[in-house]
């Protein structure tokens, strides 16, 4: 992992210090003229920022005024979603100043840093610049028109200028685009300065090798389609994974990749592509149908829904400021201190309750890691479990709610954010007590991968109450944030607001909240929601090109021709799933796989017991496979998230392959989990039935 110009500044003990710093990677280049462009975006953003207090406030004021004097203003509910519009457009620019975008790194961590420069040079150039061009010169337009007829709210008491908030679509994009400049600017200099420490590692040759050989298999497989859309739709998707493998952030790859095809089908359509063979195309895109994506990403920002995002991110750092996890593991280690693997034990316990706290991973990881790891190792833990135990129980936050994820998938499949919730709280506490179970079973069959450390004494009384008292508020937090869900006190996003408030009162209370925590809570929030909302923008270009091109279509009829009937297609789809999130992280697959899947799933026929209270039981079943699909693909390599966040704060005597080696027990397992959910889909479905 590559550290930061800053990383003798980072305080160690704090997990949300080292979780940013090992989200960022600023350049160590230091041309001028790009460090200034970085200093104003940082600055805009280090004000923006801010707004996520400000959301925080506006949630839990429409809360309180609902509740205490039953009254409801319809322009607090506005305003939450444009402080979250407004905090994820301006993201965007600062994730790309401190690179903190999500990457494929297999290959391009194993180039030298000028190759590296080299790549996104072109990447910028090729993909980013077209969608950015894009996006400010349709943004303006958007703006402008709304301005014209002096917009306001849909509802009369709404609040007024409507066009101001469309105004930051261009606006961001400008940014953005000072951003992308600053990067130019910052690889240019390095390339011909040509410093001796970036000529280590390998050369582009690695790069083109793989591209080459995607280029063969995706030539291939258009021969097992007839028409000229569909071999477009295999042709886009395999140079969207190929381009992954480069290196380039995945957000930019999508944007990039879904313009460029746009612009393939408008030759195609207007037959400027006969010369290849094949025959012209009526898909109908251009560059003004393409501009309708603007109106998506408007949809984006001003997704109630999606609000949620920030706040439980933005809860679960908090919590992880607040010395919760500290207290837990210093007290649960003398309750298991005798029992073999007891502080692996410790770990998975306090990974669930972390869990049903927070829906962000790298976070948990970090936490988690710190914490533990140091204390494993000492107590000569054998290093592969030790590193299992961490990711695996780390990545339990994005499968028990209030999950992030969860959030996502209800938005994009179109079902209720409390019944997915509901739903995901069997198979996310089955998959934590088989973790439980297998630490214990291994830790008595093979007694020296987790000993008993050295002067263990038996728990006593005063152990429990240590526990107790370290666990109930924090249980009382997760008790209020989806107890208001459930008993239909308060929206997902009121909830989050609430949940939000709760753990900065926490903080507060252990007295561990200080400025500058508070001000590593906000940038980690608003760095990890700016990387999602990007590929939400990349996706959005990517998968609106895929449909008009009638990509949902074949692989709609791809499933149905294979003929493996009801439950057959539904393994199929779940193994197809587990292969991609070993390329691709979870909100690429949530946003441009799962959609295409909600026709497929409808048409199965599936039978499956809503008990009378749930609308599409079978959609709900079948999200919260994929959802314990997808859990795998954090532990499995080479995109891991919990893999790439254990690494930066593991101790030395770790390594990677102990790291690889550690989590294949824990993937099997998610397997097993994944397995008695489908067999008994009550597991998913009968919580939600009896919740409301």
């Amino acid at each position: 992992m590559a550290q930061t110009p800053h990383q003798n500044d980072v305080d160690n003990t704090d997990p949300v210090d080292v979780y940013e710093h090992i989200l960022e990677h600023e350049d160590r280049d230091t041309q001028v003229a790009a460090v200034a462009i970085d200093k104003t975006v940082k600055g805009v953003g280090n004000i923006v920022m801010w707004a996520n207090l400000l959301l925080v406030a506006a949630i839990v004021t429409q809360v309180s005024l609902r509740y205490l004097f039953n009254v409801n203003f319809p322009k607090l509910d506005e305003i939450q979603w444009h402080f979250y519009g407004l905090v994820t457009m301006v993201g965007i620019s600062y994730a790309l100043v401190t690179d903190s975008h999500v990457r494929v790194d297999i290959l391009h961590m194993q180039l030298s840093r000028r190759a590296q420069r080299v790549i996104e040079v072109i990447g910028i150039l090729a993909l980013l610049v077209p969608f950015i061009y894009l996006m400010i010169d349709q943004g303006w337009d958007y703006f402008y028109e709304s301005w014209r007829v002096n917009e306001r709210s849909d509802s009369p008491t709404g609040l007024p200028a409507r066009w101001a908030f469309k105004a930051v679509i261009p606006a961001s994009f400008v940014l953005l685009a000072l951003a992308a400049v600053a990067r130019l600017i910052h690889d240019a200099h390095a390339i011909v300065v040509n410093y001796e420490g970036e000529r280590k590692g390998k050369d582009l040759r690695l790069i083109l090798w793989a591209l080459v050989a995607f280029a063969v298999v995706a030539t291939a497989l258009t021969f097992v389609v007839e028409t000229t859309e569909e071999k477009l739709v295999i042709a886009m998707f395999l140079t969207f994974i190929a381009l992954l493998f480069t290196g380039f952030p995945v957000a930019w790859t999508l944007a990039g990749v879904g313009v460029a095809y746009c612009g393939l089908a408008y030759l195609f359509d207007n037959d400027l592509m006969l010369w290849t063979g094949l025959e012209s195309t009526f898909t109908g895109l251009d560059y003004l149908t393409l501009g309708a994506v603007v109106n998506r990403v408007y949809a984006t920002m001003s997704n109630a829904v999606l609000v949620a995002l920030p706040m439980f991110i933005f809860m679960g750092l908090m919590l992880d400021e607040s010395g919760v996890a500290e207290r837990l593991m210093t007290s649960m280690q003398r309750l298991f201190g005798t029992v073999r693997g007891g502080l692996a034990i410790t770990v998975t316990m306090i990974g669930i309750i972390l869990a049903a706290s927070t829906g962000i991973i790298g976070a948990s990881v970090v936490l988690l890691g710190v914490l533990s790891l140091p204390s494993m190792m000492e107590q000569k833990y054998n290093p592969s479990l030790a590193a299992g135990v961490v990711s695996a129980s780390g990545t339990l936050g994005i499968l028990i709610p209030p999950s992030i994820m969860l959030v996502i998938m209800a938005d994009q499949m179109a079902l209720s954010v409390g019944d997915l919730f509901m739903a995901a709280v069997f198979p996310g506490v089955i998959i934590g007590c088989l973790y439980l179970t297998y630490i214990f079973v291994i830790a008595l069959i093979k007694r020296d991968v987790a000993p008993v450390p050295e002067g263990a004494t038996r728990p006593d009384w005063a152990a429990v109450k240590d526990v107790l008292i370290a666990i109930l508020p924090t249980l009382g937090l997760i008790l209020a944030v989806l107890g208001s869900i459930f008993a239909g006190l308060t929206t997902p996003t009121e909830a989050s607001g609430v949940g939000a408030l709760g753990a900065t009162l926490l903080a507060l209370g252990y007295r561990k909240l200080t400025f500058r925590k508070l001000v590593n809570v906000l940038k980690a929030t608003f760095n990890t929601t700016a990387y999602i909302f990007a590929i939400f923008l990349g996706a959005t270009v990517f998968s609106y090109v895929l449909r008009e091109l009638g990509g949902d279509a074949l692989i709609e009829d791809m499933i149905h021709s294979a003929g493996l009937g009801a439950t057959g297609t539904v393994i199929f789809i779940l193994f197809i799933v587990f292969l991609l999130g070993f390329v691709l992280d979870w909100i690429e697959i949530t946003l441009i796989v799962l959609p295409l899947m909600r026709p497929i799933v409808n048409a199965l026929g599936l039978d499956i017991p809503g008990f009378g209270a749930i609308d599409e039981p079978a959609l709900v079943w079948f999200v919260i496979l994929v959802a314990v699909t997808l859990q795998t693909s954090f532990l499995t390599p080479p995109v891991g998230f919990a893999l790439f966040y254990l690494k930066g704060v593991c101790p030395p005597e770790i390594k990677l392959t102990d790291i690889y080696k550690g989590i294949i027990p824990f993937v099997i397992l998610q397997l097993i989990g994944l397995a008695l959910v489908f067999y008994w889909p009550a597991l998913a479905t009968w919580l939600p039935s009896v919740a409301y």
